[in-house]
């Protein structure tokens, strides 16, 4: 098993949500990050890929700016090649937080976004009974009063036709009540983005995040000579065939594979590079960013606090916060926040300990029907700070 030591940008904090942020109170690590003793981390996710958790998976943590990554088992069934920190994964929903959650970010910060507007304002196609009062923060705290899920890409045969049966699709609840996590709230917040700056979010995302921040394994729509690096998804019943750099949810492929709830794809080194980025508007300590990145959104502080909305979620604007049974693990700062991917890829950053903690992989390869990952996010998380933060793991 080869692990790699590379020098990046910084780690995530937890500042105040107006102005410029205070440096986080930070708890350093017992040991660093290439001197830790990784057996238990290595033996649990070596085991988890044996028991066919997943076909393969790579991990990577960053700590103190150093990242460290640690792959195993193989990319697919019909691929024997083993992943490592350049293998390409289908991101799933984590595209609602590196990609839309980023943007409107961006548009929070240039003030042409107001977060208790109704989305109406942005979106006016967005109509039915209740309607005129679901706000941007509903949407971004799932509690809007929308359903989880509608399948468009059955129902619609474009990209607008799915669009507009997002749009028309009935409240279940009156906005504010109730949790529940929808996809079809993330796709009219990617109307609202691409309204407001004029441009479809990929070419968008790509010129102001990706392009600039020097992700250059990050992008919808990957481009043919990246699929030998790509590892496969589901043997799809809709299509016909073992999915190869094509985005898995079929709501995003009705969308032309280019959504705010999924469709990027990534690598584990430019996610890592993401988390630093961001941290490095956050003072923490060692944070630093790539030379000439913009400055991460000034907005962050308040987009990873929880909301609580509806009292209790777990939910921040976008992202998400520990839980206790998440994929966080019960070992994470109360301050930190992530989110994960149906085809098993998660992010989770805790800004007091300067640690940032993804894993990749493709656990939805050959089928879906496999409901062994979850335990292996949260085993891993609360592995790799026992690893770090003994005392704290006491």
């Amino acid at each position: 098993m080869t692990m790699s030591v590379l020098q990046c940008a910084g780690l995530l904090a937890v500042a105040a949500c107006a102005g410029q942020p205070a440096a986080p109170h930070h708890v350093a690590p017992a040991t660093s990050l290439a001197a830790a003793d990784w057996t238990r981390v290595q033996f649990f996710l070596d085991s988890a890929l044996a028991d066919t958790a997943a076909p393969g998976a790579v991990l990577g943590v960053s700590l103190g700016g150093v990242h460290r990554y640690y792959s195993g088992g193989h990319l697919g069934i019909d691929h024997p090649a083993r992943p490592d920190s350049s293998t390409v994964y289908d991101l799933a929903s984590l595209s609602k937080v590196i990609g839309l959650t980023t943007a409107i970010m961006m548009a929070v910060d240039e003030h042409r976004i107001d977060l208790d507007a109704p989305i109406q304002r942005y979106v006016p196609a967005f109509q039915g009974p209740g309607k005129e009062r679901v706000t941007v923060r509903h949407l971004l705290t799932h509690s809007s009063g929308m359903p989880a899920w509608r399948a468009l890409y059955r129902e619609a045969t474009d990209r607008a036709g799915a669009m507009a049966l997002a749009d028309t699709t009935p409240l279940d609840t009156v906005p504010g009540v109730r949790m529940v996590y929808s996809d079809l709230g993330a796709i009219v917040l990617t109307q609202a983005i691409e309204h407001i700056y004029g441009t479809r979010i990929d070419s968008l995302l790509a010129q102001r995040v990706f392009g600039p921040v020097g992700m250059g394994s990050t992008r919808y729509l990957p481009p043919a000579d990246w699929l030998p690096r790509i590892a496969p998804t589901e043997n799809d019943p809709w299509r016909g065939r073992i999915l190869l750099g094509e985005v898995h949810d079929e709501n995003a492929a009705r969308l032309d594979g280019v959504s705010g709830h999924a469709g990027l794809f990534s690598d584990a080194r430019d996610l890592l590079a993401f988390a630093d980025w961001l941290m490095s508007g956050l003072g923490v300590p060692g944070a630093g960013r790539p030379p000439g990145a913009p400055e991460p959104p000034r907005s962050l502080p308040m987009f990873i606090r929880r909301q609580n909305l509806p009292a209790g979620s777990s939910r921040a604007l976008g992202w998400d916060t520990p839980s206790g049974m998440s994929s966080a693990g019960t070992l994470l700062d109360s301050t930190s926040f992530g989110h994960t991917g149906f085809t098993g890829t998660s992010i989770w950053v805790d800004p007091t300990r300067g640690l940032a903690i993804v894993l990749l992989s493709n656990r939805v390869h050959p089928t879906r029907d496999n409901a062994k990952w979850g335990p292996v996010r949260r085993g891993l998380a609360d592995r790799v700070v026992q690893s770090l933060f003994p005392v704290a793991a006491q």
